[in-house]
């Protein structure tokens, strides 16, 4: 029994002793708010991927990483130093969850909008200029 209370004991000496962060900040660190629109376009990306692969010809000579690629192409980031800011803020849960608070809300806003017009009737009465 003693051995476990001194087990007990230095590992939470250890855990509680410990001032430095489990993953250092990078010197490139991606800011929140341009993460949340990578993370978006990736998201979208993926999910283009995945439900169109298979339906669409022109899809097939491309792979999942050439959608990843293109997003940070886009966004003007090099892989590295996005990895490397995803790692950072995933050694902060909280400020992770944040910031796929804002990735999910900003999805399901696109998903609404998408719905709310495809909801929208057609006016057949009209003539396209």
């Amino acid at each position: 029994m003693r051995s476990y209370l001194f087990l007990l004991a230095s590992l939470i000496v250890l855990l509680t002793g410990c001032d430095e962060p489990a993953v250092e900040k990078p010197q490139h660190l991606v800011k929140r708010d341009k993460m949340i629109s990578v993370l978006v376009d990736i998201h979208l990306a993926e999910a283009v991927y995945q439900t169109k692969r298979f339906t669409t010809e022109e899809l097939n000579k491309y792979s999942e990483s050439d959608f990843y690629y293109s997003v940070l192409k886009k966004h003007h980031l090099s892989d590295s130093v996005f990895e490397k800011s995803v790692i950072y803020y995933s050694s902060k849960p909280k400020e992770l969850e944040k910031i796929y608070t804002r990735v999910i809300n900003q999805l399901t806003e696109m998903e609404q909008k998408l719905n709310e017009k495809a909801q929208q009737p057609v006016d057949v009465n009209t003539t396209p200029q």
